[in-house]
């Protein structure tokens, strides 16, 4: 929930950073009563933002969690139109845009390495009780 606020904080601080006011061209919202919720804008510089949210298994303790969905669209200073999309819930969060860095390729485990995380897997700690 709150990864909706950073986001909507980091583009108020570019819209409040331009020169003059610029303009939400369109707008909308819904907040339901069972919480879900979505939002839909656009300014007049190009900037998109929508984000919907909902929660998963309501009044199931173990597994209620609460998921936002969202993506933005913005052109860069050098013209180069981005777009990031993001997925939050009980698993963490997760962004997706070209712009964004990747890991470098994965290498395969050297075979030391995987021997001993073979060994470990197979060989699980048992915690001793009452060693006196």
């Amino acid at each position: 929930m709150y990864l909706h606020l950073i986001f909507l904080f980091n583009l108020l601080i570019m819209v409040l950073a331009a020169d003059k006011p610029i303009a939400i061209v369109s707008q909308s919202q819904d907040i339901s009563p069972d919480g879900s919720f979505s939002t839909k804008w656009e300014s007049a510089n190009g900037i998109a933002f929508q984000e919907e949210g909902f929660l998963k298994n309501p009044g199931q303790k173990d597994t209620e969690a609460e998921e936002v969905r969202g993506s933005a669209s913005w052109t860069a200073p050098d013209g180069t139109k981005l777009n990031l999309d993001w997925l939050a819930n009980e698993n963490g969060a997760t962004f997706q845009g070209a712009h964004l860095p990747t890991p470098p390729p994965t290498q395969p485990i050297p075979v030391l390495i995987q021997r001993a995380l073979d060994w470990i897997a197979s060989h699980p700690y048992k915690e001793e009780r009452n060693r006196l």
